[in-house]
């Protein structure tokens, strides 16, 4: 399941490709996306350690996207803030990889294909979704269509 902290990035991260390379405030994130400013200067700084988003401090600072919106992923996004798309480690690829606590064999699991599916149908969406792409179908309304993220 997605957390809250997730689309709350993808939210504001939607918000800053709106801007089409422009600036905005945390204010002005946290007003737009719906979510509470400290919450999100939290995640908007582990997305800048992630070179997702770039800041500038100051009377003029702000955020802005570190790359175009078309080349930001909500995999991308998700895998920073939420950690890996698999829903267990067996199906994670090589770098999240790991055998699941309790199962005996991996290749004997019951379990495995249905997961691996699941993780490679979800990556699949969410590697071909862009920053972009949900900035354009969200046209005007900035709370219409990105609080159902």
């Amino acid at each position: 399941m997605l957390s809250q902290k997730a689309r709350y990035a993808l939210r504001a991260l939607v918000e800053l490709a709106r801007a089409e390379g422009g600036q905005l405030t945390a204010g002005e994130l946290a007003l737009r996306a719906d979510a509470p400013r400290k919450f999100l200067e939290a995640i908007l700084l582990e997305l800048s350690r992630n070179r997702l988003v770039t800041s500038r401090r100051g009377k003029f600072g702000g955020y802005t996207l570190a790359r175009p919106a078309s080349e930001i992923s909500f995999a991308a996004v998700i895998r920073v803030v939420d950690g890996p798309l698999a829903l267990a480690p067996c199906v994670s690829p090589a770098l999240n990889f790991r055998k699941c606590d309790d199962c005996p064999d991996r290749d004997l699991c019951t379990l495995r294909e249905a997961l691996l599916r699941a993780r490679d149908a979800t990556a699949e969406v969410l590697e071909g979704y862009t920053l972009a792409d949900a900035a354009a179908s969200a046209g005007g309304d900035s709370t219409g269509q990105l609080a159902a993220i």
